[in-house]
């Protein structure tokens, strides 16, 4: 009988969870504190636990690294209506087995619960004295004040692999196309690493001449050829200890990257010139844009290299494979830049975003960033809008059709005539939204497409009996955008326990 033990302080979250999963091969424990997740932990001896991330009274990511301590090989899924990259990797950091978001799809959450409980019983086969890594150390002081931000299911996973993969003393190989934020994803993994308190070193692999790339990489003694007047220390002796980023790897030339396998197999290297061999500890992360297994069949890459950088792998996706996430990024780069450019620019018409989104954005998050800054400079006033996008000298700013935004730029509202006595009586729906036209035509308040969306968005509600997938569908937007609009307008929608 496989055991599973839900922590939720939501009664009707636990109901409908212990309602999905029960079958005549599980059975669900549901309780609504961390107090009794404690007790039922110790007398349930479960399979796995499923663990909100906010319980009143407690912080679910504490009360998950308290779990992992006492019962190092628990299977733990971690569930959250509010979620975050941040707390994506600290969940993955501090063991957690999966992270998954409400309201969750069916198909995701079988698929995740079946495979949380296959680990758990080959776990079962596994010594149990071996405990796992549950390094849990906040995120360091002073670290960059770049992040990587997304909601989509693509980024979220990225994000679960980082907090697996952080406290692990392995290489790992970054790829995706340029642009995507490999640099970032480097960063986050020493961020979460037991070497965030050392350094971390970036070189770009691409941007150095190779005849200066070898001393740049393992340093030279005075002398070794024409300039060098003093000893100078690469960046493997600099890194010592700590973390160094290969940026652009596949750009190396087979010769240097001869010495950075010597590395990765002896820790040993000489400076150029040197005679002295030198051993360091550094934990190598890597990046590529390039089609590595095809310049290892030109010949343009080691193979042995390949692998030994390879132990881990993060694949980041383009853009346009994660578009959901472009308002996000949009405004956290106007929040960012705006006192860096003295620019009075606070947000962007939705035509303008539209644009933005539709856009194919072949230079990823880099070139977002690029006419963002460019749309804010030119930006005269608080709003930034379709004639200050440019996207490049070869591509023209593509504007969404009116289909796509249909909001008009003037309103002028039609006459208002009340019922004759005999005909039948509005919705409360309709009674809502003449009184709104009334209270604006009174008042003069220009208001009437916000309090129109907010209608809307609480009658779907409504009628779809708070499922906020279904709600995003049938309204057309993403599941992220329809929060930040329950939250901007208060909307509590009553959501019935089937």
């Amino acid at each position: 009988m496989q055991k599973i033990l839900i922590i939720d302080d939501d009664e009707g979250v636990c109901y409908s969870l212990a309602r999905q999963l029960s079958s005549d091969e599980r059975r669900v424990t549901a309780v609504q504190t961390p107090d009794a997740g404690f007790e039922a932990l110790r007398g349930e001896d479960p399979d796995l636990v499923m663990l909100d991330v906010k319980i009143p009274g407690s912080d679910g990511l504490e009360l998950l690294k308290q779990i992992r301590l006492e019962r190092p090989r628990q299977m733990v899924v971690i569930m959250t209506a509010h979620g975050s990259t941040e707390t994506a990797i600290e969940a993955m950091k501090r063991g957690a087995y999966d992270y998954i978001m409400k309201p969750f799809e069916t198909e995701m959450l079988n698929t995740v619960v079946t495979k949380a409980l296959l680990s758990a019983r080959l776990n079962k086969r596994v010594d149990s004295g071996i405990a796992e890594n549950t390094n849990g150390k906040k995120h360091p002081k002073g670290a960059a004040t770049d992040r990587i931000i997304g909601q989509s299911n693509a980024m979220h996973e990225v994000c679960k692999k980082i907090g697996q993969v952080a406290p692990r003393e392995v290489p790992v190989l970054i790829r995706g196309e340029s642009g995507t934020g490999k640099e970032l994803v480097a960063r986050a993994l020493w961020q979460h690493s037991t070497r965030n308190n050392r350094p971390f070193l970036a070189v770009n692999c691409a941007a150095i001449p190779e005849n200066l790339l070898e001393g740049e990489l393992f340093g030279h003694e005075r002398g070794a050829f024409t300039g060098a007047e003093s000893r100078k220390l690469g960046k493997f002796e600099q890194a010592d200890n700590g973390t160094l980023f290969l940026d652009e790897v596949g750009d190396m030339s087979i010769a240097t990257q001869a010495k950075i396998l010597r590395v990765l197999q002896n820790n040993t290297f000489e400076r150029v010139g040197g005679l002295e061999t030198i051993r360091v500890n550094v934990r190598i992360l890597a990046a590529t844009h390039q089609n590595l297994e095809k310049l290892i069949r030109e010949g343009g890459f080691r193979e042995d290299l390949y692998y030994r950088l390879r132990v881990m792998e993060i694949v980041l996706p383009p853009l346009r494979e994660r578009r959901e996430d472009i308002p996000e990024i949009v405004h956290y780069f106007l929040q960012r830049h705006r006192e860096a450019l003295s620019s009075q620019a606070q947000s962007i018409s939705q035509k303008a975003m539209d644009a933005i989104c539709a856009h194919d954005w072949p230079g990823n998050i880099r070139q977002l960033e690029n006419v963002v800054r460019r749309a804010m400079v030119l930006c005269n006033g608080s709003i930034v809008s379709t004639d200050h996008l440019d996207f490049g000298p070869t591509t023209q700013a593509y504007i969404a059709p009116e289909a796509i935004s249909p909001v008009p730029q003037t309103f002028t509202s039609p006459p208002i005539t009340l019922p004759a006595a005999s005909a039948p009586q509005p919705s409360s729906t309709d009674m809502d939204m003449d009184n709104v036209i009334d209270r604006l035509l009174s008042s003069g308040k220009a208001s009437l497409i916000e309090d129109m969306e907010r209608l809307l968005i609480g009658r779907a509600l409504e009628k779809l009996n708070g499922n906020q997938l279904q709600t995003a569908k049938l309204l057309g937007i993403t599941r992220n955008t329809l929060r930040s609009r329950i939250e901007k307008y208060g909307l509590k929608p009553k959501v019935k326990v089937m």
